[in-house]
């Protein structure tokens, strides 16, 4: 009987904490729709082949850079079939100044082959079989089904959401998949896909990296600034 009440005490006060994270996280939620109400994805696509192409593309490297590349890929090829026919060494040339030129000419390329041969060039909708393309990994997957297909599969956690859902105290992790798991815990399943966008316009709007403006922040006041400096 004591070991069942001891269990019954730990659930409770672990029920109390989730509770009041959850209360916490839709404080944050709230907040950040108010700085940004109508968020969108930084890289710039015209279709979710193109998404996923981009997305891959800016592993390690700014979505700036990547925008000021894709453009001449996409001229060039435009659909999954003609990337797939492309040759190495013409997409290593034009995605050479996004960094691991190599690496990444040869996944868009082997991706688009399998979208060819396995789902005639279109995307698939699903997280299991985007996974399963070359060079997509569960971040990507989650942005392309997010962004081009609205389906909230989980929440992106890039550089960004990483280092800010520390300081909001949403998470202590520094792995990006318990991260995940952390936030998909606390959030709304309604709120997966708009909060990692808000929270990266919030990193490069106000909480930046080198030195986060709290001072500027709208957020200040119910953000408690984990492992930041006393103001």
């Amino acid at each position: 009987m004591a070991k069942k009440q001891t269990q019954s005490a730990k659930n409770s006060n672990y029920a109390d904490s989730l509770v009041e994270k959850k209360k916490h996280a839709r404080k944050i939620t709230r907040g950040l729709a108010k700085l940004f109400p109508k968020p969108a994805c930084a890289l710039i696509h015209d279709s979710p082949f193109q998404l996923l192409v981009a997305t891959i593309l800016s592993a390690q490297c700014t979505d700036e850079r990547v925008n000021a590349t894709t453009p001449t890929l996409f001229k060039k090829y435009p659909t999954a079939e003609k990337l797939a026919a492309s040759q190495q060494a013409d997409v290593e040339k034009i995605v050479y100044p996004l960094g691991f030129f190599r690496a990444k000419a040869t996944n868009i390329r082997k991706m688009a082959l399998a979208l060819t041969e396995q789902y005639d060039g279109e995307v698939p909708r699903t997280l299991k079989e985007l996974v399963a393309l070359p060079g997509v990994g569960r971040k990507t997957a989650n942005v392309v089904l997010g962004t081009a297909f609205g389906i909230p599969s989980g929440v992106v956690v890039d550089t960004h959401v990483k280092r800010i859902c520390n300081i909001f105290g949403l998470t202590t992790s520094k792995n990006p998949e318990i991260i995940e798991r952390d936030l998909i815990e606390v959030l709304p399943k309604s709120e997966w896909i708009d909060f990692s966008h808000r929270v990266i316009l919030h990193g490069r709007a106000t909480c930046v990296a080198r030195k986060p403006r709290c001072t500027e922040c709208g957020l200040l006041k119910i953000c408690p600034r984990m492992g930041l400096k006393p103001l």
